[in-house]
């Protein structure tokens, strides 16, 4: 995604974050088709993904997936659900408080480590075994970020969530 040049009144808007996010809830998925592990702490690994999660050798443009906290409310409603635990929705990091969307593009800290936004990470058509008749469509919008590990190092439940100036 190609931002605005930052000198400009949409690239200062896009630029501004007034306060940092923070690390809820850290998840791993050992195998496809398994429950997912939660952890309070994880190793991610610079240009691959996070340790014992079966995409950690990956790629790298998809090596940690993240969920907007406060999405997760919006989910459940959308879905017909009093709540949607994280495990359900298969993301690694769910993060509080700031914005992902506009991480997208971007480097950020979480912790130690530095990554960088790359895509969308929208719903797969698995949403509607977990969430029921309608659950792809609820995560519409709502599926959170992806993201490339720059620098790894220990990923920590509590870590803030934190923007890079460019």
């Amino acid at each position: 995604m190609k931002l605005p040049p930052a000198d400009s009144e949409l690239g200062k808007l896009m630029a501004t974050l007034p306060r940092a996010g923070r690390v809820d809830w850290i998840g791993l998925r050992p195998k496809r088709d398994v429950v997912m592990d939660e952890v309070d702490e994880v190793v991610a690994e610079s240009g691959g993904g996070l340790a014992g999660d079966r995409y950690s050798g990956g790629s790298g443009k998809r090596g940690v997936t993240l969920i907007q906290a406060e999405h997760l409310p919006v989910i459940a409603a959308l879905s017909g659900h009093d709540e949607v635990r994280p495990a359900t929705l298969r993301r690694n990091l769910v993060v509080s408080g700031i914005p992902l969307v506009a991480l997208k593009g971007r480097r950020f800290r979480i912790g130690e480590v530095l990554l960088e936004g790359t895509d969308d990470c929208d719903p797969c058509s698995r949403m509607e075994a977990a969430l029921g008749a309608g659950g792809y469509n609820a995560m519409r919008g709502h599926g959170g970020l992806c993201a490339r590990i720059i620098e790894g190092g220990t990923i920590r439940r509590g870590d803030t969530v934190v923007a890079i100036a460019d």
